[in-house]
């Protein structure tokens, strides 16, 4: 399981000009600066982004991107969707099923239920998550994540003593 770069640096493009201003016009040079990505990888994201919904170019003198919709509705699983996919798709057994037409384990296979469930929790966490939740520190952040991804506790049980606050 790999982030790619592209999604990675998507993300950061997008969280700068919402950190920076959402309704501010962010020029291409500024964003590269900003987030140690060259001026050509930042236009082809950019273009990416905006092809996507996710940014509105503006013309002109004071020209450059903002986001075209506010930080707060624009989900992870939105972006990384735009810019890279899912991590499992469940057509993925069509296109790589061995030497043969059929995979070889199409009736039987513990690995596919295994990906569709890494699958699942990412959707969970992912598209419950915006932009204007990754503009947390670390520590709120943590968590942020700790809320999201920890199960309530079954009926009649407490939950675990938490010691120092964790």
């Amino acid at each position: 399981m790999k982030l790619s770069a592209q999604e990675e640096y998507g993300l950061r493009c997008l969280l700068y000009m919402a950190r920076n201003g959402e309704t501010k016009s962010h020029s291409i040079p500024e964003i590269s600066r900003s987030e140690g990505l060259s001026v050509p990888n930042v236009a082809k994201l950019m273009r990416i982004l905006r092809l996507g919904g996710l940014v509105a170019s503006v013309r002109g003198q004071a020209g450059g991107y903002t986001l075209s919709r506010p930080a707060d509705v624009v989900t992870v699983s939105e972006v990384l969707g735009l810019l890279g996919g899912s991590f499992f798709n469940p057509h993925f057994c069509d296109r790589h099923s061995g030497l043969e037409r059929v995979c070889a384990h199409s009736g039987e296979c513990a690995l596919r239920l295994l990906w569709g469930s890494v699958q699942k929790s990412l959707d969970a966490l992912l598209t419950k998550t915006t932009l204007r939740d990754l503009l947390r520190n670390e520590g709120e952040m943590q968590a942020f994540l700790l809320e999201r991804t920890t199960p309530p506790p079954a009926e009649g049980i407490a939950p675990p003593a938490r010691v120092n606050g964790h």
